[in-house]
């Protein structure tokens, strides 16, 4: 277990610089990260998966002097999608060049409106209201199949009567 310990300080170390990354603004920083972690995580595989063994073919070696083939496995699964986590992100730093000649990703309007009203702890626009009791008005025609809230006759849309529809439909 101690021959691990520089293994798992370098996965630690790796891991914590590439989250670091991530959460930069530049796209390449945030690349450079995702690369790191990716790497990281390959490592902790590697350290998963015990001491060098034989390999795992079946017959020629006794199970016990095998290694376990899951962590290799996980480890080259691992790879694929780091790779094409890192081909995605090269083309978002190639678009996101070519629009503004810079690497940074800056606030649009929506984040700073969210922002500011996350700050003023703002909730009029909000699916919250306070009325949870309340039934919503003017959803249902009145029984004259007028919707008052759309200005529709809902007996000349459908063909049939508001009782007809609560009822499953015309008999």
């Amino acid at each position: 277990m101690i021959s691990n310990l520089p293994l798992a300080i370098s996965v630690g170390v790796m891991a914590s610089c590439g989250v670091v990354l991530l959460l930069e603004r530049g796209i390449v920083r945030s690349f450079i990260g995702i690369i790191l972690m990716g790497n990281a995580v390959n490592l902790l595989f590697l350290a998963a998966g015990g001491a060098a063994g034989k390999s795992a073919i079946v017959g020629m070696w006794p199970v016990s002097e095998m290694s376990d083939p899951l962590p290799q496995a996980m480890v080259l699964t691992a790879i694929v999608i780091t790779l094409a986590l890192t081909g995605f992100v090269m083309a978002l730093a190639h678009r996101a060049w070519q629009l503004s000649s810079s690497d940074i990703i800056t606030d649009d309007d929506e984040d700073a409106r969210i922002a500011r009203r996350a700050a003023e702890n703002d909730m009029s626009e909000s699916d919250y209201a306070g009325d949870l009791d309340e039934p919503d008005q003017g959803d249902d025609p009145d029984p004259g199949g007028h919707h008052p809230a759309r200005g529709e006759n809902v007996q000349a849309i459908t063909g049939s009567s508001p009782e007809d529809q609560r009822d499953g439909g015309p008999r």
